[in-house]
């Protein structure tokens, strides 16, 4: 069954037959790349729904799985979800202003803030979460129960190979 990765890995083996080694490389790759676009606008869609970018869902669902108090300072938060401080401060900014979480004074440190999820950030992000793990349900339901164990036994040893996040 060909794909558009097939079409153009055909066309460079035709003008450059001399990368012939390299081009089952560059169809993982390129399928891989594929697929996460492909999914990426399905997931964006049922944030979308909740009102939440991929990015708001990450600091609620960080604040989520850290359990009472939902708490966590804006540096480890940004250290978590990979994010410079400015980029921290912007979706801190704007779920704010949601009322989906909120800054707090650190009791032990006047210079710090810690950043609590509200009751609304709770409740919101737990109707995404049970809305985006149904939808992954279904992005990966074309695949058998052995094909996933697979597909994480190989994505696992490729990250591994990659180095650390």
């Amino acid at each position: 069954m060909a794909d558009v990765v097939d079409e153009l890995v055909e066309q460079w083996r035709r003008v450059r037959p001399d990368l012939e080694p390299q081009l089952a490389a560059m169809a993982t790759v390129g399928r891989l790349g594929r697929v996460v676009a492909l999914a990426t606008r399905t997931i964006e869609a049922v944030f979308e729904a909740h009102g939440l970018s991929i990015g708001e869902f990450d600091v609620l669902a960080a604040l989520r799985r850290q359990g009472r108090p939902h708490e966590l300072t804006p540096t480890a938060l940004a250290r978590m979800l990979m994010l410079s401080p400015a980029g921290m401060t912007s979706r801190l900014d704007r779920l704010e202003a949601a009322g989906l979480l909120e800054r707090r004074a650190d009791p032990d440190d006047r210079r710090s803030t810690t950043i609590h999820l509200t009751p609304a950030g709770l409740r919101r992000v737990d109707a995404a979460v049970v809305d985006h793990l149904a939808n992954e349900e279904l992005l990966l339901g074309l695949l058998s129960a052995n094909d996933r164990r697979q597909l994480d036994r190989v994505l696992r040893k490729l990250l591994a190979a990659l180095g650390p996040d």
